[in-house]
């Protein structure tokens, strides 16, 4: 390896810090609820599909 390559941990440090702090205005969504809605918006496409 060369001496380049030494700094890549360094530098990324400070994205997993910022990355990991979780803000408290966020909106969170449980990931089922995701899953819930693509299937649902799937199934809605696939009727409008037939009925078309």
């Amino acid at each position: 390896m060369s001496s380049s390559d030494s700094g890549g941990l360094m530098s990324s440090a400070g994205l997993v810090r910022y990355f990991d702090a979780e803000d408290r205005n966020a909106i969170r969504i449980d990931p089922k609820t995701v899953i819930a809605f693509g299937a649902l918006f799937g199934f809605l496409v696939l009727v409008l599909r037939a009925t078309v």
